[in-house]
């Protein structure tokens, strides 16, 4: 299984629903970045993705962007592929 890391904040619905998703996928162990509490991780995420808003999930080196673009994948098939 690839490594996942998800730019989160503390009260984020969308980042839930993200973390669900994948748990719906069997995958439980998530790299989360708390970028509310770390200015640094925050600009290291814009950076990263120049996007600003969060959840931005990585799998592997793939960055797949917030939770829309995650359930996008899924609905596409494209998801599982990622995660094997």
């Amino acid at each position: 299984m690839p490594h996942i890391t998800m730019y989160t904040t503390a009260v984020c619905p969308y980042c839930i629903m993200a973390k669900r998703l994948l748990a719906s996928k069997g995958i439980s162990d998530i790299e989360e970045v708390r970028v509310d509490t770390d200015p640094a991780r925050r600009e290291e995420m814009m950076t990263r993705t120049q996007r600003r808003t969060v959840p931005q999930i990585y799998i592997g080196e793939v960055h797949v962007g917030g939770f829309d673009d995650l359930a996008a994948l899924d609905r596409a098939g494209q998801l599982d592929p990622l995660l094997k």
